[in-house]
């Protein structure tokens, strides 16, 4: 085989290759053995007719389609794999020529990794937040310990922010009632956000047995996007009565005896949070300083695939409905060309910081431990509410298993980078970054400063 590489731009080439005949003799004893399995002569057994006798009955042309259908793939990998190209995505393949007993011949058009100059990152310099906690979210996180144990006791007034409710629901769009938005005897908890816009004001200054409508955008369902009349009837009002923040309580909350302790524990507690949120904070901003010295040819079919990929997620909580979709955005105050714009950029950010880490994972010869891969595979699996094996299976069926790879030696390729970069605070002190990451577990650190 002959194999040549022209390079049309600095992401796309073109693969030249040339197969001679006597290379596909394999490929010509599966193809009539496949065929003989479909074709019926009298006198031989399926998947028995000889070559000859085959050919007789159905010709030449379906035996060499069958054999550049098998071969043509074959062989353009063999041809990535004999030269120096780093391929992107799918080729586009073209036969251009046939000559039977002779040779084959096509060109394969696909985009490939850029080549990438990458800074010294010692050079790299950028600043974060301080670490600091205030009496104000200490006093926050002891109070929401304090709700954990509160009780709840009816109140004979009008219903304020906070209060716990029972409550009726229903809602029609253009006169007609919306079945799932029916329910009765609701727990709600006014300000938590947690149900439609809109039942907040609602519900607020109600009495008990009051009934309110009020007209709110359907962000999910069916009527999607439109706009509901939704009535309201307050069955009870009942607030949250909280302990006292005594040593009683540290005791029953807690393992510590006095409520002082509680309280430095949870200021402790509040600041190793935020020290990993700073760390979190340096890996961004180190990233974000990274792309601005780099240049990054971009490959326009990836970038077009994650375009694409952006668009399905945005219209699939739609049933991709195009005009439920744009009524939503309006709702958002945003036109169809902001969307297309911003989801263009965000693309373009994404591949371009694909192909930056992977040209550093390269240099670096970052490698991935079956513990690490792992490790995400658990985090991710906690993340989608499913098993280790279940996201082990559902990644092997899309075929997304390698991309998860890829993603970890990303995230290895970018802390390397951030242990090299100078990072300080805002008061111009430098940070630590094995205090900030840990000596080994940085990634494994950010990992959970993330999903915390």
């Amino acid at each position: 085989m002959k194999s040549t590489v022209e390079h049309l731009s600095p992401t796309r080439v073109r693969i030249n290759v040339e197969v001679p005949f006597d290379e596909l003799k394999p490929n010509f004893d599966r193809a009539y053995k496949a065929l003989a399995q479909q074709v019926r002569i009298p006198g031989f057994r399926p998947g028995k007719v000889p070559a000859r006798v085959l050919e007789s009955r159905i010709g030449r042309g379906p035996v060499l389609d069958e054999v550049v259908n098998e071969a043509v793939p074959a062989k353009y990998l063999e041809a990535v794999n004999s030269s120096e190209v780093r391929t992107l995505g799918r080729p586009d393949i073209e036969v251009t020529k046939i000559e039977d007993g002779a040779e084959i011949a096509f060109t394969a058009e696909v985009d490939v990794r850029p080549e990438i100059t990458v800074p010294a990152f010692g050079e790299l310099s950028v600043s974060v937040d301080d670490v600091e906690v205030t009496e104000d979210e200490v006093t926050e996180q002891l109070d929401s310990l304090r709700a954990r144990f509160g009780t709840l006791a009816g109140v004979d007034r009008a219903a304020q922010d906070g209060d716990f409710v029972s409550i009726d629901l229903s809602a029609t769009v253009d006169g007609e009632e919306v079945e799932d938005a029916q329910t009765s005897g609701l727990s709600y908890e006014i300000g938590s956000g947690q149900l439609i816009e809109g039942i907040d004001e609602a519900l607020i200054g109600a009495s008990e047995g009051d009934t309110k409508t009020f007209t709110t955008n359907l962000v999910a369902g069916e009527h999607a996007g439109k706009d509901a009349e939704v009535t309201v009837k307050l069955n009870s009002v009942k607030e949250r009565q909280l302990p006292e923040a005594d040593d009683e309580f540290a005791q029953l909350a807690s393992e510590f005896d006095t409520v002082d302790e509680l309280i430095a524990d949870l200021r402790e507690r509040l600041g190793k949070v935020k020290k990993m949120q700073q760390g979190m904070q340096a890996r961004d901003k180190v990233l974000d300083a990274l792309l601005e010295t780099v240049e990054v040819p971009l490959p326009e079919k990836v970038v077009e695939s994650e375009v694409e990929v952006r668009q399905h997620d945005a219209v699939h909580p739609f049933d991709h409905d195009e005009k439920r979709f744009e009524e939503w955005l309006e709702q958002q105050e945003k036109t169809r060309e902001q969307f297309d714009a911003e989801t263009r950029e965000e693309a373009e950010k994404a591949v371009r910081t694909q192909l930056v880490l992977d040209t550093i994972a390269d240099a670096e010869d970052v490698s991935v431990s079956d513990d690490e891969l792992t490790q995400r595979i658990i985090y991710q699996a906690q993340r989608f509410g499913v098993s280790p094996d279940q996201f082990v299976q559902q990644a092997q069926q899309s075929g997304q298993l390698g991309a998860l790879y890829a993603d970890v030696r990303r995230s290895k390729a970018l802390f390397s980078v951030v242990r090299q970069a100078t990072v300080t605070d805002a008061a111009g002190n430098e940070l630590d970054l094995d205090e900030l990451f840990g000596p080994q577990q940085g990634e494994e650190e950010a990992e959970t400063a993330k999903s915390e």
